[in-house]
């Protein structure tokens, strides 16, 4: 007994330790989706789906297709990996499937061919027409997909509603083309739809080609329907079934994807803007007097062309003069001072449209708001800069100090220049390199660009592009202001003008008038009127719907093209078209803030100030008045009524300069010439204005270059005879001090200035 007691112990010592242990371990029970003790596990395939359920697969006879890889999860929603899947096909003669990769041929696949040519290489069309539907399975089977098999698409077209869906049939007469019923009125491409309206979108598929096309609309299957460019995607809204929702103002390609191939297939519009009334709340006033650094808010009311209200619209807000005021949808102004603000709705951020089609139901055209005048009180200090033509030296004087500055040395003589809204930056032109000066405190050179010379006319509001014109290489260029040319176009320009969003730049250049609009390039107007005579000065209407032309007869056109329908759907369009007509001969022009007046002055036959009185169209029974959108057919056309008065004081050869104030009250005119006045315009309401002569003191025989403070309480009139800088007071009207710049030849000759600009800065 001892002996076998001895013997169990050894034999239970020499057992391994994990065999033991192993010996009392358990297997996991698996989980059951039921939460019982039977039935379908977690982790095993419960639903396998395969995409496109909503489209299905179209193919062209004979052409090879692809399958989505299946999804496949388990009964709690987890993605679960499946080894290998098997397909099938429910019609092997219309759409055959490889079984083991999903590969699809509209037809039959190569089986057992020989010759080592593997199965499933190549697909044979058995030009049968149909749907076959296939699935996949792996322990459990896909939902089907259809696979629609069909002759070779050769266009799709989107259009009106069918009359007859036998002989006639669309894509709304085909079951299987949506996934539900479709209540939406067919969407007619002889209209606009209103923001917010749906329609369906009805198309035909067709195969073939001219006597030999075939509509194949109820065979290809399910259109996939969208925008054709994300950038202007916020026209319209599409769904699965080709329901479109209009969104915002514009024109739209609509792309259909069927057969693995993309087709444009037509269009889409919502209705643009018919009007845009600019309020400001809680005050009717004209001007509306606001307070520096007080915020006005203002309300943009837009109607489309049905009356019906637009929501959500990308608006530019856009100041006269944004030194001082600038503007948004609540204005705040810096300074005081004076300026006109109104919206735009400009393509192609608002109301787009493919080039073809700018003017088809009014889409791809600007529609800009009225004005609304705000006045801010007070006064400004003034930095003055001075520079001349005849002078390699440049002065600037600070009016919070009066002490003049050192004479700066420009590398070259300049023959222009301009100053950037903002103040920072001045640029100079010359005949050799384009001068750049920072003007934030001190002056000092930024960039000399000899690949720029010429003359620089004109600076966009928002700072970034510049126009220079080279007289020696007749090339006119817009160009960044950080360097490099943009564009250019042959010609040699006088004078040039930006709108104010920047976004249009009207150029004079004698018998051909040039505009260059970032939407849709240049225009060359040759001759630049009617009756052949030449341009040379312009100024832009306030709000800015076209521009005035000075010249033998003054001028004006419209930013509003005029549209000719081509076919349906396309029109052809003729650029800013004549708009108004005065027999008013003017040298230079300017027009005034209020939107009232345009006025410009010559010296031919006889010194003449003329004063047009502008009317704008407006909308009707609008309050404020609000100005019309392009009109389907005819151009937007101004009316004017014209006054004239004999600037009899002066002997002049030349009129340099139009200088209204940004309140509107005042106009300055400069000239060369003799006389020793400085003529001052009070436009009026209706009839002529009131001219008052300001006696210059001392030698001076002309002003011959000036600016007006941008508070509108003094005008620097710089003038030749006594080669001083005077300084007028605007209320009262007096010649009050002067000042002298002393610029200088190389030789040490004391020369006029008349290249002058200034900048508001707060008095302390």
């Amino acid at each position: 007994m001892r002996r076998f007691v001895t013997l169990f112990v050894l034999l239970l010592s020499s057992i391994p330790f994990g065999v033991s242990i192993s010996g009392c371990s358990h297997s996991i029970a698996p989980t059951f989706c039921n939460g019982g003790d039977s039935g379908m596990t977690i982790g095993q395939a419960a639903t396998i789906t395969l995409q496109p359920v909503v489209y299905g697969i179209s193919l062209n006879y004979a052409e090879i297709g692809q399958l989505n890889a299946p999804t496949t999860t388990d009964c709690k929603g987890q993605g679960v990996s499946v080894t290998a899947y098997t397909y099938a096909t429910t019609d092997m003669t219309i759409a055959d499937i490889q079984p083991t990769t999903g590969r699809l041929c509209a037809g039959s696949w190569n089986r057992n061919s020989g010759g080592g040519i593997p199965d499933f290489t190549y697909c044979t069309a058995t030009n049968k027409s149909g749907v076959a539907y296939v699935e996949a399975s792996a322990g459990v089977t896909s939902n089907p997909i259809p696979i629609f098999v069909h002759p070779m698409v050769t266009s799709i077209v989107l259009g009106g509603p069918s009359s007859n869906c036998t002989t006639d049939p669309t894509t709304a007469c085909c079951p299987l083309a949506t996934t539900g019923a479709v209540t939406a009125q067919p969407y007619l491409a002889t209209s606009c739809l209103s923001q917010g309206s749906t329609a369906q979108l009805v198309a035909r598929v067709y195969a073939g080609t001219g006597a030999n096309q075939t509509n194949i609309s109820c065979l290809a299957g399910h259109l996939q329907l969208s925008a054709s460019s994300t950038a202007t995607s916020t026209v319209v809204n599409i769904d699965q079934n080709g329901v479109a929702t209009a969104n915002q103002p514009g024109s739209v390609l609509i792309t259909a994807n069927i057969s693995n191939a993309a087709s444009s297939a037509g269009f889409f519009s919502t209705c643009p803007p018919a009007s845009i009334t600019l309020t400001t709340p809680g005050s009717t006033a004209n001007p509306v007097v606001v307070d520096e650094n007080n915020p006005q808010a203002l309300v943009a009311t837009v109607l489309d062309t049905n009356l019906n209200p637009i929501t959500g619209l990308t608006l530019e807000y856009v100041s006269t003069e944004p030194t001082t005021i600038t503007a948004a949808a609540t204005v705040t102004p810096t300074l005081a001072g004076a300026a006109s603000i109104s919206a735009v709705c400009q393509p192609p951020s608002c109301n787009p449209a493919s080039y073809n089609q700018i003017g088809l139901f009014g889409n791809g055209k600007p529609v800009t708001s009225n004005s609304v005048n705000i006045f801010v009180p007070g006064t400004n200090s003034t930095v003055l800069y001075m520079a001349s033509t005849q002078s390699q030296y440049m002065v600037q004087i600070d009016f919070t100090t009066s002490v003049l500055g050192q004479p700066f040395l420009l590398p070259y003589v300049p023959n222009s220049m301009v100053i950037s809204d903002d103040g920072t930056t001045i640029y100079l032109g010359s005949s050799t390199a384009l001068m750049v000066l920072n003007a934030v405190n001190t002056l000092s050179i930024t960039r000399t660009d000899p690949s720029s010379p010429g003359t620089v006319l004109a600076i966009a509001p928002n700072g970034a592009t510049l126009v220079i014109s080279d007289p020696v290489h007749q090339i006119i260029s817009l160009e960044n202001s950080s360097g490099g040319v943009l564009t250019t176009y042959g010609g040699v320009a006088s004078h040039a003008e930006f709108a104010p969003d920047s976004q249009t730049a009207y150029i004079t250049a004698g018998n051909q008038l040039l505009v260059y609009s970032a939407n849709t390039g240049w225009t060359n107007i040759a001759p630049a009127t009617s009756a052949g005579t030449p341009v040379t000065d312009v100024a832009i209407t306030v709000p800015a719907v076209g521009a005035y032309f000075a010249g033998p007869t003054t001028t004006a056109r419209s930013y509003c093209s005029v549209s000719t329908p081509t076919t349906s759907t396309n029109e052809a369009n003729v650029f800013y078209p004549p708009a108004d007509s005065s027999p008013a001969i003017t040298d230079r022009v300017a027009a005034t803030d209020d939107g009232m007046h345009v006025i410009g002055a010559t010296v031919t036959p006889a010194p003449t100030l003329s004063d047009l009185r502008v009317t704008l169209p407006t909308q009707p029974n609008t309050n404020p008045p609000t100005p019309q959108a392009c009109p389907l057919t005819g151009t937007l056309s101004f009316s004017n009524t014209l006054t004239t008065t004999p600037l009899s004081p002066l002997t002049a050869t030349a009129i340099t300069g139009v200088w209204p104030t940004s309140d509107s009250t005042l106009a300055f005119i400069t000239y060369t010439g003799s006389g020793g006045v400085l003529p001052a315009y009070a436009p009026a309401a209706s009839g002529p204005g009131t001219t008052t002569y300001i006696k210059l003191s001392g030698t001076a025989t002309a002003p011959i270059a000036g600016v007006v403070s941008a508070d509108n309480s003094t005008f620097y009139a710089a003038t030749s005879g006594d080669n001083l800088v005077h300084i007028v007071t605007l209320s009262p009207l007096a010649d009050s001090s002067t000042l002298a710049p002393n610029l200088t030849t190389p030789a040490g000759a004391i020369v006029p200035v008349n290249l002058m600009a200034q900048k508001p800065r707060k008095t302390t």
